[in-house]
């Protein structure tokens, strides 16, 4: 009986001794401003963090004489930190300390680090506590205290039970929700690289201008004067004289029916279109000399005349080669 009441009574003294160190702290004066200077290096993120994760903090703190730090004040590896009486699941793993003294002042580098002791199903704020150190005045033997501030975090669960809608947890502490986005940058380049390409064949293949290579022939140049050409006798006598200019200067010699194979030789191409130029000859034949001549390029010349100078261009541009089968228009 009489040792069970010594246990009581001993239960009794650590139920009052550790709030009664707690409240030490909290009865010491604030030490006056410019004594203590401090830097704070704290954890690279603020979120993420699971249960067994260590979180480090360096802290560097410069007390000046003839304050001194109270070593036995520093923090305690192993103590269970509290917040309104319940566990707040974050432990002092370690410290390390180094002191660096100098003729006015003491430098203290502190390294602490926090091990994670808790989980959630759902992501929730943590934070390092607040640390308070007492510095004693050596010259007139007052204690005083100094807050090293509290650092918040965010504490991730391991798995996560039901359907969360992300929209609905857009807290500061869930940090940017970021996508690898590298494969659709690939295919945008190569995608873009296409069009560039598709877009430069469409220009080379109907541009009227002459700033690429085989661009200024001679059918480009005619097919710009047909194409402002008006719907007249006059403007077709000088559609088709200009269409014979543009053939001889390809064929190199002055071009008629009986010696279209002398110019597919030379160029292959052009045997693509044969009837065209028989098509074409027989209007200049009408033209010129024959007005009562019949020919097969329709009611509207002057529009054949600018398909079949398209066509020329097409062959003096490479566009139509010697092995492709084109339509006859």
């Amino acid at each position: 009986m009489t040792q069970l009441i010594k246990l009581y009574l001993l239960a009794i003294v650590l139920s009052v001794s550790i709030p009664a160190h707690a409240l030490e702290y909290e009865t010491l004066p604030d030490i006056k401003e410019g004594v203590v200077s401090i830097q704070l290096q704290e954890p690279e993120r603020t979120v993420g963090y699971t249960v067994g994760d260590i979180l480090t903090r360096h802290i560097t703190l410069n007390i000046k004489k003839p304050y001194l730090l109270i070593d036995e004040s520093l923090p305690i590896i192993g103590y269970e930190r509290r917040y309104k009486g319940q566990l707040i699941g974050i432990d002092l793993s370690n410290i390390k300390h180094i002191k660096k003294e100098s003729d006015n002042s003491v430098e203290h580098d502190l390294t602490l680090s926090y091990q994670v002791f808790t989980n959630n199903v759902v992501a929730k704020n943590g934070a390092l506590p607040a640390e308070y150190l007492r510095i004693i005045n050596t010259k007139t033997k007052e204690i005083v205290r100094y807050r090293i501030p509290s650092w918040d975090f965010a504490i991730s669960p391991l798995s996560i039970f039901g359907a969360v809608k992300v929209e609905s947890d857009m807290t500061g502490y869930r940090g940017p929700l970021l996508l690898d986005n590298s494969d659709e940058k690939q295919r945008l380049k190569i995608l873009l690289s296409i069009l560039g390409l598709s877009l430069l064949g469409l220009l080379y293949m109907l541009g009227k201008h002459t700033w690429l290579p085989k661009m200024g022939g001679p059918f480009a140049k005619t097919y710009r004067l047909i194409r402002k050409s008006p719907n007249t006798p006059q403007g077709l006598q000088d559609a088709v004289s200009s269409m014979h200019t543009s053939l001889n200067k390809t064929a190199g010699f002055s071009l008629f029916n009986g010696n279209l194979n002398q110019l597919f030789e030379q160029k292959p191409a052009f045997k693509q279109i044969e009837s065209e130029i028989n098509q074409f000859f027989g209007l200049s034949r009408q033209v010129f000399f024959e007005p009562n001549a019949k020919h097969t390029v329709g009611d509207t010349p002057i529009q054949w005349l600018a398909q079949f100078c398209r066509r020329c261009r097409d062959c003096e541009r490479g566009l139509i080669t010697d092995k492709q089968k084109v339509n006859k228009a």
